[in-house]
């Protein structure tokens, strides 16, 4: 079997992080197209031994990159096409079709009351285009119970919607003393400095700015901002305009996620509507106490250490402050076992198999 992986972009976001982590446990031929920002996923996923090729799409009316997409479709032979990402889902089930590919699956990593992966579902054709883009497909792989619920809501069928959860590499991400130290040395941090650290794109719906704003209530803490986007220069002026610019340290993209957990003592996550929330599921497995506004993974592991807040500077500060009190304690929460990235990367291989009828649909038992 060949599968080839279709995704918008391959900067350090949630979604190109899991797929780099999947297919760390691929078992098929198996290689990756990027629309735009090939960035160190790609670099990763070549270290890796997967071929990622670029299709470089300029728009949405781009359909030259649809054509070009689909040539190299039919030219690779592949039995599954399976995409990721909004662009990706749209024009990378189109291009699947166009070069006669029966298996097309999409995973929708991210889907809530608003947005769509930061594009409002209510600008003219987003969720029309999406919906009707769904149908060339086989199925639909919902990251959460949550988005396979608004998948249904925008009328997909049930039947073409699979939930299969974000998984990790669970020990990989255990808290580690020298990545600590390592990690404090780069950016100049005392071993006694309390750190508050927050991980993903800086972009607003991720509300790092309530952070930021909390931050003159947590004396002599550090802000760790772990990412990249398009509200950095924004966020940096905040932190000045608050007075705490010399507490806030802004690493950009990194390779060494689990390593900056490891420096952190707790994980503030203000982001009031996540879907899943990988960057929290990895805060986990570090046994990083965490305040967060959103996040059903930590919801369903119900740890003592993942306090839910408001995103809002007082109650964030507050639960930051409460949080760093407590006496350390990074063991790895309980129940993690069942977001290990090779059982997710497992169930994805078996969808594939039943969707080109290489292995029989189990039976249902007679009642």
């Amino acid at each position: 079997m060949r599968v080839l992986h279709v995704i918008t972009g391959l900067d350090a976001g949630g979604a190109e992080q899991q797929l780099r982590l999947l297919l760390r446990h691929r078992q098929v031929e198996t290689e990756v197209v990027a629309l735009c920002n090939p960035g160190v996923v790609a670099d990763g996923l070549r270290a890796d031994g997967v071929p990622v090729h670029l299709v470089p799409m300029s728009g949405n009316t781009d359909v030259a990159a649809v054509l070009v997409l689909a040539r190299l479709i039919r030219r690779g032979r592949f039995d599954v096409v399976h995409t990721h990402l909004y662009r990706a889902c749209v024009y990378g089930r189109l291009a699947a079709r166009l070069a006669g590919v029966r298996t097309i699956v999409a995973t929708e990593h991210s889907l809530n009351g608003e947005l769509i992966e930061g594009r409002p579902v209510d600008r003219p054709g987003v969720r029309g285009l999406y919906v009707a883009t769904e149908r060339l497909g086989r199925a639909t792989v919902a990251v959460s119970a949550d988005v396979a619920g608004r998948l249904r809501e925008w009328g997909i069928p049930d039947q073409r919607i699979t939930v299969l959860r974000n998984g990790t590499d669970v020990e990989g991400h255990r808290f580690d003393s020298s990545d600590r130290e390592r990690v404090r040395r780069r950016y100049a941090l005392p071993a006694d400095r309390p750190v508050v650290g927050v991980v993903g794109r800086l972009e607003a719906p991720k509300r790092v700015d309530v952070l930021l704003d909390a931050l003159p209530r947590l004396p002599g803490v550090t802000a760790l901002v772990v990412g990249r986007g398009g509200e950095r220069a924004a966020l940096e002026r905040r932190a000045r305009e608050a007075g705490v610019a010399d507490r806030v340290v802004f690493t950009g993209e990194v390779d060494d996620v689990a390593a900056h957990l490891s420096a952190m003592d707790v994980l503030a996550s203000p982001s009031p509507e996540e879907t899943f929330g990988l960057a929290l599921l990895e805060a986990a497995a570090s046994g990083l106490p965490v305040a967060y506004a959103s996040g059903p993974v930590l919801d369903e592991l119900a740890d003592p250490r993942h306090v839910r807040v408001t995103p809002d500077r007082d109650t964030v500060a507050t639960a930051v402050a409460t949080l760093l009190d407590r006496p350390p304690d990074r063991r790895p929460a309980v129940g993690l076992d069942r977001f290990d990235v090779s059982r997710v990367a497992a169930e994805l291989h078996a969808l594939y198999l039943r969707l080109t009828d290489r292995e029989p649909t189990p039976r249902k038992a007679l009642s």
